[in-house]
């Protein structure tokens, strides 16, 4: 893959990052490699030094990784940023790219296709997959989201994704630093978007469209 890379691997799964860090090893990808396994270590690497590749994790205990992604961005705006996740990319990864990552790819693909967005995202070029293409394509065509939750703000996901956790607004005011008249706007705004009656509703929402990450 010619010039090795200095890369940090961020996932709570000591046994996946292995796979990643052997995989990217024995290809002779990125050397050194830095292994993470929550956002503030991640956060912690990325201040203290540069990388030329930042694999993240999508779902980590402390930080949600879009949140991360941000923090990132505004830290090393030119870090390549691959996100990996279990969650299909219908879901997510438009909202990724908008965010700034290189590339999304989900933890169901094969070795070869991980190791060619790495090459792609640390080449400065994106990485997407058919089926993403095929999603812009869509969108593109038809002018309308491919799911209701599409047209969400960050902030108006971020209540819905931990409603879905089944916190009440005081927690959610807590975890975000707001208060809780605030988390009651963007409930109600949730509620508007979504065309849902309820807290209960809104609840059902994110756990079938697999938001609660």
């Amino acid at each position: 893959m010619g010039k090795k890379c200095k890369c940090l691997i961020v996932d709570d799964h000591p046994i996946f990052r292995k796979g990643i860090r052997d995989l990217l090893s024995q290809e002779g990808a990125c050397a050194p490699i830095v292994e993470a396994d929550c956002a503030v270590a991640a956060l912690e690497a990325v201040r203290r030094e540069p990388w030329d590749l930042l694999i993240l994790d999508l779902a980590l205990p402390d930080k949600h990784g879009l949140e991360v992604l941000k923090e990132v961005r505004l830290l090393r705006p030119k870090m390549p940023v691959l996100m990996l996740s279990l969650y299909p990319e219908r879901e997510f990864a438009l909202r990724a790219i908008n965010s700034g990552a290189a590339g999304y790819l989900t933890k169901d693909k094969t070795p070869h296709e991980l190791l060619s967005a790495v090459k792609e995202v640390v080449a400065g070029r994106r990485y997407i997959t058919s089926s993403l293409a095929n999603q812009l394509m869509d969108f593109l065509n038809s002018g309308q989201p491919a799911t209701p939750h599409a047209v969400l703000s960050d902030r108006e996901m971020e209540v819905l994704r931990l409603l879905g956790q089944g916190k009440r607004p005081s927690q959610i005011a807590d975890d975000m630093a707001l208060s809780v008249k605030t988390i009651s706007t963007y409930r109600a705004r949730l509620l508007e978007k979504l065309g849902l009656q309820s807290t209960a509703e809104l609840v059902r929402y994110a756990i079938e469209h697999h938001l609660t990450t």
